[in-house]
């Protein structure tokens, strides 16, 4: 008996060794360590949902771009090379690298949390190509910041205030938005913003309302502009593609469908209630749900505001975006996002 026992507890750890061979922990680098997406969504994805739904056949060594010390410019390309398995940050930061892929992020065209969605849904495709072509990279997962609006340590009642002051853009295609306004887009990366706000070298910027808060720019600003002059700031999710191929195709089953069900659908569910808890913290109009609310100005664009803002968007950036990236990249834009979104490129 005491044979037998021996025999099945050698067959049983057996199994289990065989079951655990091919087991793989994922290098992963997240997004801004210290905002929301990253705190609510993405630690807890990473370290708590995708083992457990795996059963232990997946798991994550999970860091930060920022808690590494690289630029989010450099994720991307670092991930192609095979630095790490698994890269999330804003498409914003890898522009330099593809023109087209600053069509998934446009000024204006989405003012609610189900456009934004239905944009990036629509533009998915093609970002996927641009990935797979450009990074070597397979695309999971595409989660929004809250919309991109307007910090000013300056008086400012309209969208007419912001004409010859230097702003802080979230994104290329911003800079240009603001540079069309009459403004001069600034470069300067987001842990900066604070000191260029407080010694004059910028006088606004272009972020998200949460990320704002977290980041204290309130101590350093005091009007918030709530036009969505940055779009909603994507983060893109994905892997090497070489690290994709070498997974079980049970393994990819089990980590495509996790991401987009844990992890993808509920930040864009967040998305919009948390613009209106953001704007309600920054300002104390409304209940703050994360802490003190500060007393930001509000400033709420007039429709005579977002007519104008559109009007240089439909005249002048897209079509410019357009050329710049080539090929036919404006009609497959208007063909996809243009189509859910009401916005077409002008030919020229």
């Amino acid at each position: 008996m005491r044979k037998f026992l021996a025999l099945a507890t050698i067959s049983a750890v057996a199994l289990c060794a065989g079951a655990s061979a091919n087991a793989e922990e994922l290098s992963v680098v997240g997004s801004w360590s210290g905002l929301s997406l990253h705190k609510k969504y993405e630690a807890p994805f990473w370290n708590e949902i995708l083992p457990e739904v795996s059963g232990g056949d997946l798991t994550a060594n999970l860091t930060t771009h920022d808690q590494m010390g690289i630029s989010g410019g450099d994720v991307f390309r670092m991930l192609g090379q095979g630095v790490f398995d698994v890269g999330m940050t804003v498409a914003d930061y890898a522009v330099a690298d593809s023109a087209p892929l600053e069509g998934l992020d446009v000024p204006l065209v989405a003012t609610d949390a189900a456009t934004a969605k239905a944009a990036v849904e629509a533009y998915r495709p093609m970002v996927d190509e641009i990935y797979k072509d450009v990074f070597n990279a397979k695309v999971l997962a595409i989660a929004p910041y809250p919309p991109q609006v307007v910090f000013c340590n300056a008086d400012v009642k309209s969208l007419e205030d912001l004409k010859g002051k230097k702003i802080r853009a979230s994104g290329r295609m911003t800079a240009k938005f603001l540079e069309a306004l009459g403004a001069e887009g600034v470069n300067v990366s987001f842990g900066e913003v604070p000191g260029a706000l407080q010694r004059g070298v910028v006088d606004c910027a272009v972020t998200g309302a949460g990320s704002g808060y977290s980041a204290g720019w309130w101590e350093v600003s005091t009007h918030l502009m709530t036009i969505p002059l940055g779009g909603w700031d994507p983060v893109v999710t994905a892997i090497n593609m070489d690290k994709w191929n070498s997974l079980s195709e049970k393994q990819q089953s089990v980590l495509q469908t996790a991401i987009a069900e844990k992890f993808e659908a509920p930040a864009w569910a967040d998305a919009q209630g948390a613009l209106e808890a953001d704007i309600a913290c920054l300002t104390g109009n409304g209940e703050c749900p994360y802490g003190d609310a500060r007393s930001m100005t509000l400033v709420t664009p007039s429709d005579a505001d977002v007519a104008k803002a559109k009007d240089v968007l439909v005249a002048d950036v897209l079509p410019e975006w357009a050329k710049r990236a080539g090929g036919d990249w404006g009609k497959r834009w208007s063909d996809t996002v243009g189509k859910v979104t009401g916005v077409q490129i002008d030919a020229k």
